[in-house]
């Protein structure tokens, strides 16, 4: 049985530049606060704006795996990983460049292996499937790697301020180390842009004729 999938450069080339630009956004926007109140909750202490443009990797990964197929799909994800590898060794610690890494790759890896086993599906349940699962496995990964008190004898650089408990978001009596409340902000954050994701997802399918036979409408 043939593929039919085709593959074709010049899109391909695209989908890499995309996942470059992705990589590139989110580590400068990660150093910028979201400033405001929501409630009682402080953003700034819980957001940057790195968590808005983060989720459209998984956007990228998932329409070049509809159009190439999973392994065009893992060559893209490398390429935003050493991208995303470098930049973390340049604009942070080693720590946070090897959370980084790790967090990115496998997340990504887990989008494309879990897409591709819904793809002949409803043209939404693979997109959303892929990058809400792969979104908690990037959150864990990261804040788990990057901040959290068991992974700092392996690691070296550890934050005091990470690991000082504090309320839960700032606000409530639950007392949690910070990192937690910033993984949990930022997941929300994540979540949210994943469903939005879903509209340019699907003018996509249409314009590039990519949707599965049996899906909805």
């Amino acid at each position: 049985m043939t593929d039919s999938r085709k593959f074709s450069v010049a899109p391909f080339a695209i989908a890499v530049i995309a996942m470059a630009s992705v990589v590139v956004a989110s580590n400068y926007l990660v150093q910028f606060p979201v400033e405001g109140m929501l409630g009682g909750v402080n953003l700034a202490d819980l957001l940057t704006w790195g968590a808005f443009t983060y989720p459209a990797a998984f956007l990228v990964t998932d329409l070049t795996n509809r159009r190439f197929g999973p392994k065009a799909a893992r060559i893209v994800v490398l390429v935003g990983f050493f991208l995303a590898v470098g930049l973390s060794v340049w604009l942070a610690t080693p720590r946070i460049a090897i959370a980084s890494g790790s967090a990115f790759l496998l997340a990504q890896l887990l989008d494309v292996t879990v897409f591709n086993r819904l793809r002949q599906g409803q043209w939404w349940k693979a997109p959303i499937v892929s990058s809400m699962l792969g979104s908690v496995l990037d959150t864990v990964l990261f804040f788990g790697l990057a901040f959290s008190a068991l992974a700092s004898g392996a690691l070296g650089y550890h934050d005091d301020f990470a690991v000082e408990a504090a309320p839960l978001f700032g606000a409530f009596a639950l007392e949690v180390p910070r990192w937690i409340s910033w993984a949990l902000g930022d997941f929300a954050v994540k979540a949210l842009v994943s469903l939005a994701m879903l509209l340019p997802y699907r003018v996509a399918l249409s314009v590039q004729g990519l949707m599965p036979n049996n899906s909805a409408a």
